[in-house]
């Protein structure tokens, strides 16, 4: 069944793809966030998505298919990150997202009022600004920091969220359901803090090449992380344990293996491999043939 994706997939994306950019656009704050960049510059989420599924990573590229999936989660996450950032980008968020934020409005309360997990966000806003070490370390850094570099000849960007050149480190602000909570790896059959689960450690490891690139400091990165329960619960992560370091090393080698072929997708000359599993692979899939029931991947 599998293969009957991928032989769509090799039909349908044998056109709109480009040749990679030897000099790619300068990043702004404008177009930061556009496919048009997405398609010069390797990042993060990108890679994230080309690991799991080729195929939907470049359809989403694309824009021939986007997942349909609550917003919610991610708003969360962007409005505890725009407080921080200033007030003015908590204002502006709020405002060109005021529809998802507030509930319905009734004749009793015509302007409705805010949803309840952007409560639980003012929360986990008040948790951190109620902390000495998170306000000692986080809310002095420039914020939104664009950086960009090159790993092997690929351009890459980041956009750091509080980032302490003098002192030489930088902070990410992650929200989290459960800091505690573990995550099944298929890889290696056993439960993961998220960290491991999201490749945080990976993104860590990234952005701190970008910054010795973009500025020539080699800064130490530090996670603040907070969670979505009542009350919230936070933790201040680093990487300087010896097994941190090592996987920062690995990370790094990782994407060196990867990212030829996942540029190679990008710019037509290879063909996606659809994962057969995910949203857009089970839109896509159709039957071809019976699987034995003894054989039924899990």
């Amino acid at each position: 069944m599998t293969t009957v994706v991928q032989q769509k997939e090799n039909k349908k994306n044998s056109s709109k793809t480009a040749p990679l950019p030897q000099t790619p656009l300068k990043l702004t704050p404008e177009n930061y966030y556009s496919h048009e960049t997405d398609w010069q510059y390797m990042s993060f989420s990108l890679f994230k998505d080309f690991e799991q599924c080729e195929a939907r990573a470049l359809a989403k590229l694309k824009e021939d298919w986007q997942p349909v999936s609550s917003p919610v989660p991610l708003l969360v996450g962007n409005y505890v990150h725009s407080y921080f950032e200033s007030a003015e980008s908590h204002q502006s968020f709020v405002s060109e997202n005021r529809k998802e934020l507030m509930t319905r409005p009734t004749k009793s309360n015509p302007d409705g009022h805010l949803r309840a997990e952007f409560t639980v966000a003012d929360s986990m806003i008040k948790t951190l600004n109620n902390d000495n070490m998170f306000n000692y370390f986080y809310k002095p850094g420039k914020k939104e920091v664009i950086v960009t570099g090159k790993i092997d000849g690929y351009w890459w960007k980041g956009k750091i969220d509080s980032l302490v050149l003098e002192q030489k480190y930088f902070c990410d602000l992650k929200t989290v359901d459960d800091i505690h909570k573990g995550h099944w790896n298929v890889d290696e059959h056993r439960y993961v803090p998220f960290i491991q689960d999201r490749e945080y450690d990976l993104q860590m490891a990234l952005y701190q090449e970008f910054i010795k690139q973009t500025f020539d400091k080699k800064c130490q990165p530090f996670i603040f992380a907070i969670s979505k329960q009542t009350p919230p619960d936070k933790m201040a992560i680093d990487f300087n344990g010896v097994d941190d370091q090592y996987q920062i090393q690995a990370d790094l080698d990782k994407v060196k293996e990867l990212q030829p072929h996942f540029w190679k997708v990008m710019t037509g000359e290879e063909a996606p491999v659809a994962c057969g599993k995910c949203d857009y692979c089970r839109q896509m899939k159709q039957l071809s043939g019976f699987t034995h029931a003894s054989e039924i991947e899990v």
